[in-house]
């Protein structure tokens, strides 16, 4: 299904209102204490490369912005080492608010932000997915019909699946192929810079592709 850029950033727009007024979720009145913004994604609606974390930081929901404090730096970093221009792709998360003390997020909330990031990927209809951090990782990768290559992140990281035929078809596609790319999550870099040299390595696939 080809849509017209206006519709996509229509469609995109309608998301961001929904999440707004998403009092359901667990994390709305804490985002409402706090004065954290949502954070819903950004970049090209039509992108071929699609960045999928976990949950926003702090920076991230004072701006309303993904990837825009440490992480996001070494993420800029490793695009650009590949040649990437950032506003060419489209960088999100599963959960679109900050959970408290930047912890892991739950079950819970990633089954209510869960189905806003299916819309998102259905708008952008990306050739290439992905996954940084293992809850990206294991969100998408039974999504895609590849729950059975499900492995540890550090043992998927760097690998490239193909997702199958009929999955694709489950998602309405037909005549799209899509790959789900693994990675590690840029953080571990801000915390271990040896890992640095690995992300830059796995970063050179999405080149050869």
């Amino acid at each position: 299904m080809n849509m017209k850029i206006e519709e996509r950033t229509e469609l995109m727009r309608k998301i961001k209102d929904e999440v707004v007024a998403l009092k359901k979720s667990p994390l709305y009145g804490y985002r409402r204490e706090s004065g954290n913004l949502p954070v819903i994604g950004e970049g090209n609606h039509s992108a071929k490369i699609m960045f999928i974390g976990e949950a926003p930081g702090r920076n991230e929901a004072k701006y309303g912005r993904p990837f825009c404090g440490a992480a996001g730096k070494i993420l800029d970093q490793l695009l650009e080492s590949i040649g990437i221009d950032r506003k060419e792709v489209y960088v999100t998360n599963i959960v679109k608010d900050r959970p408290p003390q930047n912890r892991d997020p739950n079950p819970e909330e990633i089954k209510i932000y869960g189905p806003f990031l299916d819309r998102q990927i259905k708008i952008i209809q990306p050739k290439i997915i992905v996954t940084l951090g293992r809850y990206a990782m294991n969100y998408i990768m039974p999504k895609f019909g590849l729950e059975f290559e499900v492995e540890p992140i550090s043992v998927n990281h760097g690998k490239v699946f193909t997702v199958p035929s009929q999955a694709l078809v489950e998602w309405g596609w037909k005549d799209h192929e899509i790959k789900v790319i693994p990675l590690y999550h840029p953080a571990v870099a801000v915390y271990n810079s040896h890992t640095l040299d690995q992300l830059k390595k796995d970063f050179e696939v999405l080149k050869n592709i």
